[in-house]
């Protein structure tokens, strides 16, 4: 149920494995995390409540979809606590990667989805607190998360997904915790190999009607490849005032510094197997990097109208800055058409949401029914310039590119649920979303025409699951539902055939999902979910060329991604606490296609058979977690991962190899009156395996791989004044 309008009506003026090497990435102490007592009780979150797949808080073992959520403890606790990736390990179907290369974000896939996206997270919806981090066209970021201040992740999977629009394939939404009485200052302190320092402070508390929660975390390291240094500082605040009994505000405020993270780039498979700690030569001679600047506002008023109704209203506003050198080569930038080798991106983003709901009883039975509308916007001025000047390279050079690129969606959403027994449930929902893209060219030289012009998509996506409790102890459920992914600002920006003008050809990729699962709860002692899933895509969108560092992309037909997944919590015995996970995906094309060799590609001639794999998928991905230990005391813990080999492109010929990566952790936490000290130590890939952390897909030039360290460590200290 989708349909398009376009218009090329023209401007006046004429956008392995990283998942686990975080921890390795030497550093720091996760030590952060020792927060409140409740965010380390690692039992409490057998009894999840979630509201990322509901609008409304639900223990997810009564939804039919597939939610996992992950305490703030796990991302922190003797952990670097910088990156996603670190503490979502145990989540099944979820793939984080990237840890160790700062200048571009962590790759983020939920059952394959978004797994080929060459920069950012595409394809599936990330928030903060209730705020989009994803832009009109779906693409996003999860470097701005502060995992110092946060209570829980949720992860939702599948076709409720749907609900949240625009490249909706999985949704990961972070809360920061709300503060509490008695009031806490926690200072933390990390030490790693490669030179990684993580130092942080949180100051939290509840005072009358006031609650606050406030952290500031700074983190540097030197990298384990020449021309990988990265610094960030990062700030997240939430505080939380209740103006009367019916009404509250809640102000959420985030802001990251990176500047000057060097890029050491991926090598190839020759490269690799010479030496994984080399870097690649292209990116000393121009002197790769990044710089980020990220400040986010927004501020929440709830009003509970009556016992059974309420109203949620939410605006946000940022701005966020780029700018990174890359490694094209001088002579690519010659052409008139070229955009040179310097991003320079400055982005107003900003957006509102209202919604209303309702908790009530039909007939005797328990309804909930949610009702909403949201706006999105997002201005990017974006600027490209020669990445050299005269013979020196690795500068900002002549201007080459000019533009604005604006991007808007306004939805309608609604969605309800019903106990229609004691044993049967139905959850369904539906939204409408109309998003535009309006780009405004303001550089039009001689052999670089206007790429002006503008299109809207328009979809509605219907979604409904129901959920049947044989056992008090046992709950079934199935789901369906249709998603869309329109095309990225960045997909849309050039013709694969060379002429100037957005590529307005592209159509937004359709999906119809299914899930069928159970889940399984016997007390607070043990958790288990399974599911097999199928998720259905037309027009997929791919890259139809890379040249130069500019790619195009075409509609390929259809595509399939289907598997299963498992995940197990159990707590046994009184201080001990497993983790299994294990997801099988097949992720293929069913059609045939035709990509380009050649730029500018007119017609393209090789040929992507029928059953190839979806770049950026592995098979298997399992992970185990045991952990002994309590509140006090001594605790330890060890992890291991394998995941399956990696397609490097869509034709299949290169492979980032399957490994496994083993991990072990210990330290000891007391309390000295009221006060909490907790130390702790972590070795990283025990085994000293050498595997590649990051894939990235359909690289021109065939550096695919961005290889992970060696055997690390780290070890950190943390001080809780309460």
């Amino acid at each position: 149920m989708l349909g398009t309008r376009r218009s090329t009506r023209q401007s006046p003026h004429g956008i392995v494995s990283a998942r686990r090497a975080c921890a390795s990435l030497a550093v720091l102490a996760s030590c952060a995390a020792i927060a409140a007592p409740p965010r380390r009780a690692s039992a409490q979150h057998l009894a999840d409540v979630v509201v990322t797949a509901t609008r409304i808080a639900t223990p997810a073992f009564d939804v039919p979809a597939t939610i996992a959520s992950v305490p703030g403890a796990d991302l922190t606790d003797d952990n670097l606590g910088i990156n996603l990736a670190e503490g979502v390990r145990s989540v099944a179907g979820l793939l984080v990667r990237n840890q160790y290369d700062y200048a571009q974000d962590q790759q983020v896939s939920i059952r394959g989805i978004g797994a080929g996206s060459a920069f950012g997270v595409r394809g599936v919806r990330i928030y903060q607190d209730g705020i989009p981090q994803s832009g009109p066209d779906g693409q996003g970021q999860v470097s701005e998360f502060n995992l110092g201040s946060a209570e829980r992740v949720e992860v939702l999977e599948g076709p409720f997904s749907a609900l949240y629009g625009n490249s909706s394939g999985g949704v990961i939404q972070i809360f920061t915790a709300d503060g509490t009485a008695p009031g806490s200052l926690r200072f933390d302190l990390g030490f790693g190999s490669f030179g990684a320092v993580r130092a942080g402070v949180d100051a939290s508390d509840a005072v009358g009607k006031l609650r606050y929660n406030l952290n500031f975390t700074h983190f540097a390291w030197r990298g384990f490849r020449p021309h990988q240094r990265a610094r960030s500082e990062s700030f997240n605040g939430k505080v939380n005032y209740t103006l009367d009994r019916r009404d509250s505000l809640t102000f959420v405020a985030n802001v990251l510094s990176r500047p000057d993270s060097q890029d050491a780039q991926g090598l190839t498979a020759a490269e690799f197997a010479a030496d994984p700690n080399q870097t690649a030569a292209s990116a000393l001679a121009f002197n790769t990097r990044k710089t980020l600047e990220q400040q986010e506002g927004g501020l929440i008023f709830k009003h509970q109208i009556t016992a059974d109704q309420s109203l949620r209203l939410m605006g946000y506003y940022g701005h966020r800055t780029v700018l990174q050198f890359l490694s094209i080569p001088v002579g690519a930038q010659f052409p008139p058409a070229s955009s040179g080798g310097v991003v320079d991106l400055h982005r107003d983003f900003g957006g509102a949401d209202a919604r209303w709901t309702l908790q009530t009883h039909l007939a005797g039975h328990a309804l909930s029914w949610v009702a909403g509308a949201s706006y999105d916007t997002q201005n990017e001025l974006r600027r490209g310039y020669n990445n050299f000047i005269g013979h020196t390279l690795g500068v900002q050079g002549a201007l080459r590119r000019d533009e604005n690129d604006i991007a808007r969606n306004f939805d309608e959403y609604t969605q309800a649920s019903l106990a229609l027994s004691r044993r049967w449930s139905l959850m369904a929902g539906v939204r409408h979303s109309e998003v535009k893209f309006i780009t405004q060219d303001h550089f039009i030289t001689p052999g670089n025409g206007s790429d002006s012009g503008e299109v809207t998509y328009t979809a509605t996506s219907p979604v409904a699951g129901i959920l049947y409790a044989p056992r008090h102890w046992l709950h079934l459920y199935a789901a369906f539902g249709e998603g869309f992914r329109t095309p990225l600002a960045s997909e849309l920006a050039y013709r694969p055939d060379g002429q100037p003008g957005n590529n307005l050809a592209l159509r937004p990729a359709r999906s119809n999902n299914g899930e069928i699962g159970a889940k399984i709860q016997v007390g607070r002692t043990l958790y288990a979910t399974v599911a097999a899933f199928l998720t259905h895509t037309n027009d997929e969108i791919v890259v139809v060329s890379n040249h130069g560092g500019r790619s195009t992309y075409q509609n390929a037909g259809r595509t399939r991604r289907s598997g299963a997944q498992a995940s197990l919590e159990y707590h046994f015995m009184p201080r001990w606490h497993l983790q299994l996970s294990y997801t099988y995906l097949e992720a293929i094309y069913i059609d045939a296609f035709r990509t380009c060799s050649v730029v500018p590609c007119v017609t393209p001639t090789q040929v992507i058979p029928a059953g190839n794999r979806l770049p950026g998928v592995p098979r298997n991905d399992a992970y185990a977690k045991l952990t002994w230990g309590g509140k006090l005391g001594w605790h330890a813990s060890l992890s291991g991962q394998y995941l399956g080999a990696i397609p490097a492109n869509q034709a299949n010929t290169a492979y980032a190899s399957a490994y496994s990566e083993l991990n072990v952790s210990g330290g000891y936490r007391t309390d000295v009156g009221s006060q909490r000290l907790e130390v702790f130590l972590r070795i990283n890939n025990l085994l000293n395996r050498r595997y590649v952390a990051a894939v990235i897909v359909n690289q021109s030039s065939g550096a695919y791989f961005e290889p992970a360290p060696g055997l690390n460590a780290l070890a950190g200290v943390t001080l809780t004044l309460r």
